[in-house]
């Protein structure tokens, strides 16, 4: 039935029709394999956060509740034990009517040691969380946005533009894609940087084509291998522009397609 119908929507036969799909696809796969690509690899660089954030109402209650959890079910510390015993003395003075000169017995009762803490505490003054990088919105500082993830960006010539993208450089004959990503970190930013990639798989990849002119002389477009590396420390070369962005800054400056392409595989804040 299914071949009648063909016959008679288009004319052919069965056969023919089976033929001409045949050759069209061996036509797609003969364009394929002469398609060439320009294989790149490109390093996204994260700084992790340094401190935590602050918890939101449901987390705050839930970290209240387990508090309270561990409060009822653990057992008595140290310090606890210590104020008991020292209760003990206070009252075995006091019923046999005798002096006992704690000072001997105990050096710093826990009554001393509880106020001397709180004190500590009172005059203990926290590094603010609001840093002077942030203040001045320095984007070349890493004392900046420190409870979120930090990705380095660089300035970089793209054919006739320049775009803010991760550092990345093409594949060199005989070189694998890690050991690529390597030396364009390297180059790009200096050998001031300490860093650890997570891998020799590249964690996501995005192509794009090339103007008409150059698909013309034999080359397709690109394909960029982005390999996911945790900073340690060091600082990138001063000669360099570069930037560290968090989440909604990379997205108000990335090319759309390498922010699409990034999102899927960057740590979430």
């Amino acid at each position: 039935m299914f071949r009648q119908s063909l016959r008679f929507c288009t004319g052919f036969s069965f056969s023919k029709a089976k033929a001409l799909l045949q050759h069209d696809a061996r036509w797609l796969a003969t364009e394929s394999a002469n398609i060439k690509w320009d294989l790149m690899s490109a390093v996204c660089l994260e700084r992790h956060p340094i401190i935590s954030k602050p918890l939101n109402e449901l987390e705050a209650k839930y970290q209240a509740m387990l508090n309270q959890i561990e409060y009822e079910n653990s057992m008595k510390s140290d310090h606890e034990i210590r104020i008991e015993l020292e209760k003990q003395l206070l009252q075995s003075q006091n019923q046999q009517n005798t002096e006992i000169d704690l000072d001997v017995v105990i050096k710093q009762t826990a009554q001393d040691f509880v106020d001397a803490s709180e004190e500590e505490v009172k005059n203990f003054k926290f590094a603010p969380k609001i840093t002077e990088a942030d203040e001045k919105n320095v984007k070349t500082s890493l004392k900046r946005k420190l409870d979120k993830n930090l990705v380095l960006l660089v300035e970089q010539n793209v054919g006739n533009k320049t775009y803010w993208i991760p550092p990345q450089g093409l594949r060199s004959d005989g070189e694998t894609l890690r050991q690529t990503a390597e030396r364009v970190l390297s180059n790009i930013c200096g050998q001031g940087l300490t860093v650890q990639f997570y891998g020799n798989a590249p964690i996501g990849v995005y192509k794009y084509r090339y103007p008409k002119d150059i698909r013309d002389q034999g080359l397709y477009g690109a394909k960029i291998f982005y390999f996911l590396a945790k900073y340690i420390n060091g600082n990138v070369e001063e000669t360099v522009k570069y930037q560290w962005l968090d989440k909604e800054e990379l997205q108000a400056i990335l090319p759309q397609g390498i922010h699409k392409s990034m999102s899927q595989f960057l740590i979430a804040d």
